[in-house]
């Protein structure tokens, strides 16, 4: 049987000093890095290979770094001669690495464009007023039912539906912290405050949607060459308007994870591979739907694999 691939890429979390180090001297990589860090006026190559950690660990050098290095791995599995993906999804950040793969957005536009998201984020909520939460082994009704509870006069919410037994939740640090203990009291086998300096994806970040829809129109965006399905309505837009109406709400809004990997399952794709450091997403794939086949491409000894699985 005909394999049928879809790519999916990681966002904020996944990123290491050295995540590119194994692809050093290759031509692509090295071109990618070059056209990226001249959209930004600044060497993100030496940031991505040499660090210092603190500085990648910042969310405004993060999201263009992460974008960077995923399309570059990606560039590389096409050079390779990998074919071309029948559908493509990204987690949170992973959205517009997806575009960027999918010739919806260029390059040199995306990565300007996700360092004005991270700085529309990161301003959006002072630090150390928000939090974020994961939420292990209980279902998403639960944990819905544990926000509306803990909420009171404050913001908490279901954010990252990441697997059927994890959920990350966001919003004020108190309210966070008192949905932690209802959730447990519920059933769940953990509830763990994640290191972040900004409570992604819930509304708090609405004033960072509200300049995210006021800039997009500055982007060119052209109708994607392959199937994406976005974060925020599982769905596939191949208008320029509603991709970046999509992507303006998606800044507070939920990462819908779980369903977007079910609806690849449904519509007939055999392969997932994510494409870029780490391997969380291969992990959540197997959880929520294990008939998928998951591979991950980070190396050039995963690419090759790769390529040999899918017989490209």
């Amino acid at each position: 049987m005909t394999a049928r691939v879809a790519f999916v890429f990681p966002g904020q979390g996944s990123q290491s000093v050295g995540m590119l180090n194994s692809f050093a001297n290759d031509p692509m990589v090295r071109y990618v890095l070059r056209r990226a860090s001249a959209a930004l006026g600044e060497d993100i190559a030496r940031l991505i290979a040499e660090g210092p950690a603190e500085q990648l660990e910042l969310t405004v050098n993060t999201q263009p770094c992460m974008l960077a290095a995923c399309y570059a791995v990606y560039s590389c599995w096409r050079a390779a001669g990998g074919s071309q993906p029948e559908m493509m999804a990204g987690h949170s950040l992973g959205e517009y690495t997806a575009l960027v793969a999918a010739e919806a957005i260029a390059l040199e536009e995306a990565v300007p464009l996700v360092r004005f998201r991270a700085q529309a984020m990161q301003e959006a909520v002072p630090v150390g007023v928000g939090a974020m939460a994961a939420i292990v082994g209980l279902d998403e009704a639960r944990i819905v039912a544990a926000c509306a509870q803990a909420g009171l006069d404050q913001v908490v919410e279901p954010v990252n539906f990441n697997a059927p037994d994890q959920v990350v939740i966001a919003g004020h640090r108190a309210a966070v912290q008192r949905a932690c203990e209802v959730a447990k009291g519920l059933g769940a086998r953990r509830a763990v405050t994640l290191a972040v300096s900004v409570p992604f994806h819930c509304s708090l970040l609405a004033p960072a949607a509200d300049r995210l829809r006021a800039r997009l129109p500055t982007v060119a965006v052209h109708r994607p060459s392959v199937s994406v399905i976005n974060n925020i309505d599982v769905a596939v837009e191949t208008d320029p308007a509603r991709i970046r109406d999509a992507l303006a709400r998606q800044a507070a809004g939920p990462v819908r994870w779980t369903q977007i990997i079910r609806a690849m399952s449904e519509r007939g794709i055999t392969y997932v591979v994510e494409c870029g450091p780490g391997k969380v997403l291969s992990a959540l794939t197997r959880r929520i739907a294990p008939e998928l086949n998951s591979l991950s491409i980070s190396d050039p000894a995963t690419l090759s694999q790769a390529l040999l699985a899918l017989g490209s």
